[in-house]
């Protein structure tokens, strides 16, 4: 089944399908360690080539249902990204991250409410998952207010960290 590529919006943001051109304000987004360090899988400093060629497929990954990638908008710029990604099972694993600026503003918060809504109504989901470093409570505190729960703690590897971490998993259910 194809999703159709197409504008959420909130009370404040307007989240829209990624394009290549903003992989240039997401390199600006995750040059700053305070929002990358949070990032299991990118890299810092962040390459430039890697996030254009991430930004390119990220067309080819919709129609393909391997991921559903918006971009963040606040008063017509772009401040941060919400995705489903690593589908399975009706299950996909919700993400996010926001320029520095917009961090204690709810914007993750309304962004993300907005792509679970899509995630269940428009492609179906069953439920999302979700994680987030053990030193990351600010996400915690999202995931929580947006009905996740917590299931367990892991270890794995932060690219950005460049070593192990905990991170906190949770699980989000659909109701029929």
């Amino acid at each position: 089944m194809t999703v159709a590529r197409r504008l959420l919006h909130t009370e404040r943001l307007v989240l829209r399908p990624t394009v290549a051109a903003d992989a240039a304000r997401a390199f600006e987004i995750q040059s700053d360690w305070q929002v990358t360090r949070m990032l299991r899988m990118a890299p810092f400093p962040p390459d430039r080539q890697e996030i254009g060629r991430w930004f390119l497929d990220q067309p080819r990954e919709w129609v393909a249902g391997e991921a559903y990638r918006f971009a963040a908008e606040h008063e017509g710029r772009m401040i941060g990204m919400v995705d489903i990604d690593e589908i399975g099972d009706g299950v996909g694993s919700l993400g996010y991250w926001f320029d520095r600026t917009s961090w204690g503003r709810g914007h993750a918060f309304e962004a993300a409410q907005a792509v679970i809504r899509f995630a269940r109504e428009d492609v179906g989901f069953a439920g999302l998952k979700s994680g987030h470093a053990a030193d990351n409570a600010a996400s915690g505190r999202v995931l929580a207010k947006l009905g996740f729960s917590l299931v367990d703690t892991v270890q794995l590897f932060s690219r950005s960290r460049g070593e192990t971490i905990d991170q906190h998993r949770y699980t989000l259910r659909f109701r029929s």
